[in-house]
């Protein structure tokens, strides 16, 4: 018997905006996903320290989930203080949620172009599927279809993309973990580091984000300059 995927959507959410809610809409609709877990992350080990502590990144999630039964927070990251690998957090949820249960993580297309450079990258094969979220602006594309921008991509990572590729959204209930499927994603062109320079500049973040998340940077004065 088949089994609905649970989605993995992971990053620091520095805020979360309806780019993130809209990609992870999405691909519960394409993909037939039980239910989307946002995972925002502690101490990210690939880039610079988050503007907004731990602790504000996850209630501003938590803001932003409510009203959708299908959106799960899931706090486990943001209380380590070590760095957080994606595998780690895998092998976590893979322990808890058991062998047979098919996961989905979920990134756009400039992630996956790099997924070569992240920590024990081909083990994530055997921990989850990957689905990736393609925009047409993708600047890792070039505004390309990703099977023709991966032509020019790392070798291993060219390489275990053609020999995991899905054919359809169905072939994730197949198994637990260790195929690639690519998903439209329809263009919502909206960043956190615009909406950071925004607050910066005292200019109006509203649409861009949930209401209840405007009103929690503006009530604690988040993303101002000091």
């Amino acid at each position: 018997m088949s089994i609905a995927p649970i989605g993995i959507l992971g990053g620091t959410f520095d805020p979360i905006h309806y780019g993130h809610l809209r990609l992870a809409q999405e691909t519960l609709e394409q993909c037939g996903l039980a239910a989307v877990r946002f995972i925002p992350s502690g101490t990210p080990p690939h880039r610079d320290a988050p503007h907004a502590s731990a602790q504000q990144r996850l209630e501003m999630v938590r803001l932003a989930l409510q009203g959708n039964p299908s959106f799960i927070l899931d706090e486990r990251e943001v209380h380590r203080n070590d760095p957080c690998y994606t595998v780690d957090t895998l092998t976590a949820l893979r322990a808890e949620l058991g062998a047979q249960q098919p996961l989905c993580l979920l990134m756009g297309g400039d992630a996956f172009m790099m997924l070569h450079a992240w920590h024990e990258w081909k083990h994530l094969f055997e921990l989850t599927h990957i689905v990736v979220m393609q925009r047409a602006a993708c600047p890792s594309t070039r505004g390309r279809p990703l099977g023709n921008a991966i032509n020019e991509a790392d070798a291993a990572l060219r390489s275990e993309y053609h020999a995991r590729l899905a054919p359809a959204p169905s072939a994730l209930r197949d198994s637990p973990a260790g195929a690639i499927l690519v998903a439209d994603m329809p263009a919502l062109e909206i960043s956190a580091t615009d909406i950071r320079r925004r607050c910066s500049e005292e200019r109006d973040i509203r649409y861009l984000l949930p209401d209840a998340v405007v009103n929690h940077i503006q009530s604690h004065h988040l993303y101002m300059k000091c």
